[in-house]
C-alpha cells in the first residue's frame, strides 16, 4: 500500500497525526460527511493556491481528483436522506484516503529539493497508487443507491474512468534535473570539479536555491536523513554524504562567505535546541539506572552492543564514533581490535523489563544478524571525499586572506567540517588551515576565537595534525593563551581539550607542561570551572601526569592540590585518583600529596562511594604513596579510619586490578608494627576472595596501570 511506504519515507521526520492510521468509529453519518467536507475543503483551498516546485502534475492531479469529492461531500452536507451502510463504510475509507493525500502533499511541500529529486521516482509512485486507491474507491462505492443530481453523478464517474485508465506518471523535467544531479557527483568521483556556470544554473536557476540560508537548508535537511535512517535509506548514505558534500561545496563556490543566519558562535541556536531537549530527555528519564545508559550519549540505550574491549554501547552511538575516524574505545581508550559489535541480549533484554515495570516507552530496532561481520559506519564515497577537499580549499583562500566576518565564517564551517572523518581533518591541514586558525586564537572577536579554538581541537584528533599544531609557530602558546585569558568559557574549555587531545603523543606532554602558565591554567580550570571544564583539565593533567618528568611542574604549578581537592567531586574524581596515583609514584609527588590534608580522606571517601574504577584508582594511589612517601606517609595511610572495612570489601567486590592493589596494600599493613592487630585477618578473607594473583604481585611492585574513561569529543 502506498500508505506504509510514505510513513517509512517520512517515519522520524514527523509524528502523523492518529486520524492517518484510523478511521473514526463514533461519528454520526451526518458529523463524518461534515469532517470530510472540512478535510478536503482544506486540502483543495491549501494547495490550488500553493506551487509546488516538484511534483507539479502529480500533485495537481491530486488536487483535482479531491475537488470532486468535495462536490460529492457537499451534496451529501446538504441532503436529507439517510446514507447505506456500504456508503458509510465507503466514506470512512475516503478518510484514511484524504489523510494520505495530505501527508504526500506536505511532504512535497516540505521536502528539501534536492531530497524530492532523490526520491522522484519513489515520490511519483505514491501519487500513483494513492490514483488507483481512488480507482478502487469508486468502483466500490454504490454510487446507485445515492440519489446524486446529475452534474455530481457525471464527475465521479468520469473521475473514475480517469482514475482507471491513468499511467504511472513522472515528470521529464524533474527526471532530467535528477539525473544531471548525479552526473555532477559523478565528476567528483573522477577527480574533475564541475564547471562552475553549470553549478549555478542548476542550483540557483533551476532550483532556486540562491543564498546561503536556501543552501544550509538543504544540507540540513540531507544530514537529518542520513542520521535518522541508520543506513536504511535510499540512495545509499555514502551517495548521500556525498551530495552534502556537494551542496556544502556550492554554497562557498556560489554564494561567498555570507552569512546563512545559523549563527557564528559555536553554540548556535541549533545545538542550543538540542541541548534543551536532551536535558528534556534527561529529566524525563532521571532515575534510569545507570548501567542501561550509553556512555557516549548518556540516553537510554536502545540496541546495546558489545566492542572488542567488552564496553557496551548503543549501537548508534558507537556506529558514529567510528566514523568519526576513531579506532579507540571511547571509555577505556584502549584501541579497538576490530570494528565487530556484538548485540548484548541480556542487557537488552533487563532494559526492555525494566522499561515495561516503570511504563517508559521502548522501541528496540529489529533484531541484527550476528553472523554479519559488523555494523560498520558508511565510508564516505570518493565523490564526497574531492568535494570535501575542494571545499577545504575554498575554505582555507578565505580564512587566509579574506576580511574578519568572513574569516570567521569560514573557520566555522572548518569547524563542521572537521566534526568528521579523519580524511576531512587530513584535507583541512593539508590546504594550510593551522596556521590561519592559529592567527584567529588571539582574535578580539570571542565569536571567532572560540570557533577558532574548537577547530583547532577538531583537527588534532588525526594524529598527523598533532606534529603539525605542534610544530606551527607559536601555536601551543596560542591555546595556552587562550586557555588561560580566553574570552568565553567555552574557549578556555576547547582549549583544555585540545591540550588533552595534543597530549596524547608522549613526546609533547613535556613541551606542554614546560609552556608557561598551562599547567597553571589547567589547575585553575579544575578548581573553579563549569562541570565540563573540570573534565577537559583533568583528563589534561592526567595525561601530562604520566611523563614522569612532570612531576615537579605539576607540584610548582599547584596541580596537585587541585587534583586533591577534586576528589570530592563525582565528575572528575575517577580521573583525579587516577593522576594521583601516577604522581606519587615518585618520592616528591608523594611527599606532595602526602602534605595535603585531605588526600588520605579524600582517597577513602572514593574507596567507599567511588565508582568501581574510581575504587581501583584510589586504592593503587593509596598503595603507591606508602611505597614512596616513607614512613611517614605509610603511617597517615595505616591509620585512616574504616580503611580495613574498605579494603575487605574491595578483596571480595572490587574488579581485578582493584583487588590485586588491596592485597598489596594489606601487606603493607603486615609489614607495620602491630599491622595483625589494626587488619584483623584481612588475608585471610583474600585467599577465599579467590586472588592468586597476589602471590605474583609481592611487596612493591611497578603495575600502577590507570585505565581511563576519556573520550575526546568533536565539538
Amino acid at each position: 500500500m502506498a500508505t506504509a511506504a510514505i510513513f517509512s519515507s517520512l517515519r522520524r521526520r514527523r509524528s502523523p497525526c492518529l486520524e492517518a492510521f484510523l478511521a473514526p468509529v463514533d461519528l454520526t453519518d451526518v458529523a463524518l460527511i461534515r469532517t470530510l467536507a472540512s478535510i478536503s475543503g482544506e486540502l483543495v483551498s491549501c494547495y490550488t493556491s500553493k506551487a509546488l516546485f516538484f511534483q507539479r502534475k502529480n500533485s495537481r492531479s491530486l488536487v483535482r481528483k479531491i475537488e470532486v469529492f468535495v462536490a460529492l461531500l457537499e451534496f451529501l452536507r446538504d441532503g436529507r436522506s439517510d446514507l447505506p451502510s456500504a456508503a458509510v463504510l465507503c466514506l470512512k475509507e475516503l478518510y484514511l484516503l484524504l489523510y494520505r493525500s495530505k501527508i504526500l502533499l506536505d511532504y512535497c511541500a516540505e521536502s528539501s529539493k534536492l531530497w524530492l529529486l532523490l526520491q522522484n521516482h519513489s515520490i511519483s509512485g505514491h501519487f500513483h497508487d494513492l490514483n488507483q486507491e481512488i480507482y478502487t474507491l469508486l468502483d466500490v462505492f454504490p454510487l446507485k443507491n445515492l440519489e446524486l443530481s446529475e452534474d455530481v453523478r457525471e464527475q465521479l464517474e468520469l473521475l473514475q474512468q480517469q482514475s482507471g485508465g491513468a499511467r504511472f506518471h513522472m515528470d521529464k523535467h524533474d527526471e532530467e534535473l535528477r539525473v544531471q544531479l548525479f552526473s555532477f557527483l559523478n565528476e567528483f568521483e573522477n577527480g574533475q570539479i564541475p564547471d562552475p556556470v553549470k553549478l549555478r544554473v542548476f542550483f540557483m536557476d533551476n532550483l532556486g536555491i540562491t543564498n546561503a540560508k536556501s543552501f544550509r537548508a538543504e544540507i540540513d535537511f540531507l544530514e537529518e536523513q542520513i542520521h535518522n535512517h541508520e543506513g536504511d535509506i535510499e540512495p545509499p548514505t555514502s551517495i548521500l554524504q556525498g551530495f552534502v558534500a556537494l551542496t556544502r561545496f556550492c554554497r562557498f563556490l556560489l554564494c561567498g562567505f555570507e552569512e546563512d543566519d545559523v549563527g557564528t558562535r559555536c553554540g548556535n541556536t541549533k545545538k542550543h535546541r538540542k541541548g534543551l531537549i536532551a536535558q528534556e530527555i534527561a529529566d524525563t528519564f532521571i532515575t534510569v539506572p545507570k548501567d542501561f545508559c550509553c556512555p557516549i550519549s548518556l540516553d537510554l540505550m536502545q540496541d546495546p552492543v558489545i566492542v572488542s574491549t567488552g564496553q557496551t554501547y548503543d549501537r548508534r552511538s558507537i556506529s558514529r564514533w567510528m566514523e568519526e575516524g576513531h579506532c579507540n574505545c571511547p571509555k577505556t581508550g584502549q584501541m579497538l581490535a576490530h570494528n565487530r559489535l556484538i548485540p548484548n541480549r541480556a542487557l537488552r533484554n533487563l532494559i526492555m523489563q525494566w522499561c515495561t515495570a516503570h511504563g517508559v516507552p521502548y522501541d528496540p530496532p529489529e533484531m541484527i544478524d550476528t553472523s554479519a561481520e559488523a555494523f560498520p559506519a558508511a565510508s564516505p564515497s570518493k565523490a564526497a571525499l574531492e568535494a570535501n577537499k575542494a571545499t577545504a580549499k575554498l575554505l582555507v583562500q578565505q580564512l587566509a586572506s579574506g576580511p574578519q566576518r568572513a574569516r570567521t565564517i569560514a573557520a566555522k564551517e572548518i569547524r563542521l567540517l572537521a566534526k568528521t572523518g579523519k580524511e576531512n581533518r587530513a584535507f583541512i591541514a593539508e590546504a594550510g588551515a593551522i596556521p590561519h586558525l592559529r592567527e584567529l586564537l588571539s582574535s578580539q572577536s570571542p565569536i571567532a576565537q572560540e570557533i577558532s579554538v574548537t577547530a583547532m581541537l577538531n583537527l588534532s584528533i588525526y594524529d598527523k595534525n598533532k606534529s603539525r599544531i605542534m610544530d606551527e609557530t607559536e601555536c601551543l602558546r596560542s591555546i595556552v593563551d587562550v586557555l588561560r585569558i580566553g574570552r568565553t568559557t567555552e574557549a578556555r574549555e576547547n582549549a583544555a581539550a585540545t591540550l588533552f587531545s595534543l597530549s596524547a603523543v608522549h613526546d609533547y606532554k613535556k613541551r606542554i607542561a614546560d609552556e608557561g602558565g598551562a599547567v597553571e591554567a589547567l589547575a585553575g580550570l579544575l578548581r573553579e570551572g563549569t562541570p565540563r571544564g573540570k573534565k577537559d583539565a583533568v583528563t589534561a593533567l592526567f595525561n601530562l601526569s604520566t611523563h614522569a618528568e612532570n612531576c615537579l611542574k605539576m607540584i610548582e604549578a599547584g596541580a596537585v592540590n587541585a587534583l586533591v581537592g577534586a576528589l570530592g567531586n563525582e565528575v572528575v574524581a575517577e580521573e583525579a585518583a587516577g593522576a594521583l596515583a601516577l604522581i606519587v609514584r615518585q618520592p616528591m609527588g608523594a611527599e606532595a600529596v602526602g602534605e595535603e590534608e585531605s588526600a588520605v580522606s579524600g582517597l577513602i571517601g572514593m574507596m567507599r562511594c567511588g565508582t568501581p574504577r574510581g575504587k581501583e584508582n584510589a586504592v593503587a594511589a593509596l598503595l603507591e604513596l606508602c611505597r614512596s612517601g616513607g614512613s611517614a606517609a605509610t603511617e597517615r595511610v595505616v591509620k585512616a579510619p574504616a580503611l580495613a572495612g574498605l579494603l575487605q570489601s574491595l578483596l571480595f567486590t572490587g574488579t581485578k586490578r582493584a583487588r590485586r592493589k588491596a592485597a598489596s596494600l594489606a601487606r603493607v599493613f603486615q609489614r607495620c608494627e602491630n599491622a595483625a592487630l589494626h587488619f584483623g585477618g584481612l588475608g585471610v578473607g583474600y585467599v577465599f576472595a579467590g586472588n592468586s594473583a597476589a602471590s605474583r604481585d609481592s611487596g612493591f611492585g611497578n603495575d600502577v596501570s590507570v585505565p581511563m574513561s576519556i573520550p575526546v569529543s568533536v565539538l
